[in-house]
């Protein structure tokens, strides 16, 4: 039986004849799977959530049907936690890298898909823990050694919470490096422009010299000029009235 991408039968089986010298067999194929099962969708806390809920129902049914004599139940379900977590360890990775090729491209953590991206990767261990807690609930005589096991895996704290949590601080880091970066930048242009600015200021300065000076001088070629022909026109007046007299 396939379920959200899940060989649950396959699961089961396993469960059902798992011994406690299988414990590392057993954390290896329950990872394996939900990783196999995260990779054929869109990595969303809803599926996520899904996923890990039908891997610790696969392990419930399985562990029900064990008939190994003193079989460790709660062993068995620690493995289970186990494996379900170095799968999520890979999900936090995977989301790491891809909010890293964001940044890189100069896209903020300000922006909306990218902050709830990184939302959901800090979220991620309480929707694992959750969606255990949710199919413990229906495990019948299962309930309390899930309760049991869950507890006892809280307590040491999971890779994936300890990897997400440092994945949210490092690219908080790397978003306020990189923005302090293209600040930077900014204020090298704008001292560029402020240490030019005297010469730029002096350039203009001239400019206007040059143009007053040029003004100057048609000006006083224009007075020149008006004053030679009123001496003239003068002149010519004189004469006249000596040849009437």
């Amino acid at each position: 039986m396939m379920k959200a991408g899940i060989d649950q039968d396959a699961l089961i089986t396993m469960f059902a004849e798992a011994s406690a010298k299988q414990g590392e067999a057993v954390k290896k194929a329950v990872s394996e799977a939900t990783l196999r099962a995260l990779q054929g969708r869109e990595l969303t806390l809803e599926n996520i959530r899904k996923v890990v809920k039908n891997v610790a129902e696969s392990a419930s049914v399985g562990i029900a049907r064990n008939a190994a004599p003193k079989v460790d139940v709660e062993g068995l379900l620690d493995k289970a936690l186990a494996g379900i977590d170095a799968a999520l360890l890979q999900a936090v990775e995977a989301n790491r890298k891809a909010l890293e090729q964001f940044l890189s491209s100069g896209a903020s953590l300000t922006e909306k898909p990218l902050k709830e991206a990184l939302a959901n990767v800090e979220k991620m261990e309480d929707v694992f823990f959750g969606a255990v807690t949710k199919a413990a609930q229906s495990a019948g005589p299962l309930q309390t050694p899930w309760q049991n096991a869950l507890e006892a895996f809280r307590s040491k704290g999971s890779a994936t919470g300890s990897q997400a949590a440092q994945t949210v601080e490092t690219l908080a880091s790397q978003a306020q490096s990189m923005l302090r970066q293209g600040r930077a930048t900014q204020m090298r242009a704008a001292q560029a422009m402020l240490d030019s600015y005297a010469a730029f200021a002096s350039g203009v300065l001239s400019g206007m010299s040059e143009g007053l000076r040029a003004g100057s001088k048609t000006t006083g070629g224009g007075a020149g000029s008006s004053s030679e022909s009123s001496g003239s026109s003068g002149s010519s007046a004189a004469k006249k009235r000596s040849a009437r007299a």
